[in-house]
């Protein structure tokens, strides 16, 4: 079997399933199959929120992870990634909007003004829009070069993210923290000398 039969009958597959377990677990829950605790909006909105920041996290893991392990093939994992973590961020934002604040608009401003954190996420959310509806095979070739420049937005995106976790946590930053660092390691290797050195 070669590289890339490998990365797209066994590897892609396996990484479809992964990122789709959040969403089939939580679906059990609504099933009464997992029991989701004594707030079930908080279970959803906790799982989908850090589901969303891992698929963030790793899809900006696979480029320095094509140089560092000379494996191209892993570019085929990206936009599948990425259209994942956008589904989980609009079904984070939904839960948030209908299920929390019951579609009331006053009520919604009132929480963000007290609140920045939702201001913050609702803001990662925005930037998230334009770069799924742009991640098909015709709106890459309608861009061109333009496409690449646009979807640098996914760093400023998920530091939104990250910045809307830790203010979510606001005392144990741990978990927080851990993907802090994730993310400037991740930046790092974007800068060029150290890309240089990887190549």
């Amino acid at each position: 079997m070669t590289r890339l039969q490998f990365t797209t009958r066994l590897l892609k597959p396996a990484a479809f399933l992964a990122a789709l377990g959040p969403a089939l677990w939580l679906a059990f829950g609504v099933l009464g199959r997992v029991d989701l605790g004594a707030d079930p909006v908080k279970t959803f909105q906790v799982t989908t929120g850090l589901t969303i920041l891992v698929l963030l996290l790793v899809t900006l893991a696979i480029s320095p992870a094509r140089k560092i392990l000379h494996w191209s093939e892993l570019i085929r994992l990206r936009r599948m990634l990425g259209v994942f973590a956008f589904g989980y961020t609009l079904a984070h934002a939904l839960i948030y909007f209908i299920l929390d604040q019951s579609l009331d608009l006053a009520l919604i401003w009132e929480d963000t003004i007290k609140h920045p954190r939702i201001a913050v996420g609702f803001v990662a959310f925005l930037i998230l829009i334009p770069l799924a509806l742009t991640s098909t095979d015709g709106m890459i070739r309608r861009l061109g070069k333009r496409w690449g420049r646009l979807h640098r937005l996914v760093y400023l995106a998920t530091a939104l993210g990250i910045l809307h976790y830790l203010m979510v946590q606001k005392l144990d930053l741990r978990d927080g923290l851990v993907f802090l660092v994730v993310f400037v390691a991740l930046m790092l290797f974007r800068i060029p000398a150290v890309k240089g050195q990887l190549g």
